[in-house]
């Protein structure tokens, strides 16, 4: 199967594009590149804005997996214009013109945040939405867009992604296992803002195998699925992290509980992806920080801006070239 990953160059696509070429699928990346390009020099990987694709250029593909766009609250947060357009108007562009061209099928990339505040109940796919920040409310735009022009011949599916952790080529210090793992390394702490709220959790691993299980499904699948291994209160996830290290290290690491408020708590249940995408998450916590721990060697300054996107992205936007 030929397939197009649109925006195949960062955190997720540095693990799931080899995935696939594994899979013995011809896969291509357009990406805009920000964060360099970590994949294999047997990938075709151009630096393009996928606004300039039409569908010409999509020709012959597929499907198509769209993890472009702002990646999250921060970068959404510093500029708001960005996001709405990367986010919310640019996946239903690119699906006009994959639909238009005969592509099969359009995965996107969507995200758990869209549901907000669930007051700790375990929210399916058809659960009631309610977030009220700028990366959440994109997200949801996006989704809408794109699953509104699914028709007969064109299949699309919206993965409602966990926070996704562990190690990639494109290494991130900005996910939530990954941050506590790099702080109790570096200070020998971990710092909670709020111990009581639930977050699902996603090994980068796993999140690769959840849209294989896409691209593998059914052709008259389409529609939105949960995809986590399970759902923690982050300190749940903060203990867990700490017995892993201590376990590894032999080092105490001190936990400190916080109690700021924080509108985003959310569980999902993820049994509809199990069910018709036959996902089934192979990783827990304790797995994310044996990737991270296996790879520490090689990751120099745990502190470096190109490990944080928000770092990256403020220094993209600083630029009055215009190249972004």
């Amino acid at each position: 199967m030929k397939i197009l990953v649109a925006g195949g160059a960062g955190y997720i696509g540095s693990v799931l594009v080899p995935l696939l070429q594994q899979q013995n699928h011809q896969v291509d990346v357009i990406d805009l590149m920000w964060f360099g390009n970590h994949l294999p020099g047997t990938v075709s990987a151009k630096k393009q804005d996928l606004f300039s694709l039409v569908e010409s250029d999509l020709q012959g593909y597929d499907q198509i997996i769209f993890l472009a766009g702002l990646s999250n609250d921060p970068m959404a947060e510093y500029n708001p214009a960005m996001n709405f357009i990367q986010n919310g108007a640019l996946p239903p562009y690119l699906a006009y013109r994959a639909r238009k061209a005969g592509v099969k099928r359009f995965i996107y990339a969507s995200s758990c945040s869209i549901y907000g505040y669930t007051e700790d109940k375990l929210y399916d796919e058809d659960a009631p939405l309610s977030c009220s920040y700028p990366y959440g409310i994109s997200k949801l735009v996006g989704e809408r867009g794109v699953l509104q022009q699914q028709e007969p011949g064109f299949s699309v599916i919206a993965l409602r992604q966990g926070t996704v952790n562990g190690h990639s080529p494109r290494m991130r210090f900005d996910l939530i296992v990954n941050t506590m793992f790099k702080t109790a390394m570096l200070e020998g702490r971990i710092v909670v803002n709020n111990p009581a709220i639930w977050r699902p959790l996603l090994d980068v691993r796993d999140t690769a195998q959840a849209f294989a299980r896409a691209v593998e499904a059914n052709q008259d699948i389409s529609g939105v699925f949960n995809v986590a291994c399970d759902n923690f209160t982050v300190g749940q996830v903060a203990e867990q992290v700490r017995d892993a290290l201590e376990h590894r290290t032999g080092n105490a690491v001190v936990v400190e509980m916080r109690n700021h408020q924080d509108f985003r708590n959310y569980k999902v249940d993820c049994t509809r992806a199990k069910e018709y995408l036959g996902f089934k998450p192979a990783y827990g916590i304790n797995d994310m920080v044996d990737s991270l721990w296996a790879n520490l060697a090689g990751y120099g300054d745990l502190s470096q801006s190109a490990y944080y996107n928000i770092q990256v992205f403020k220094q993209i936007m600083s630029r009055d070239d215009g190249q972004y």
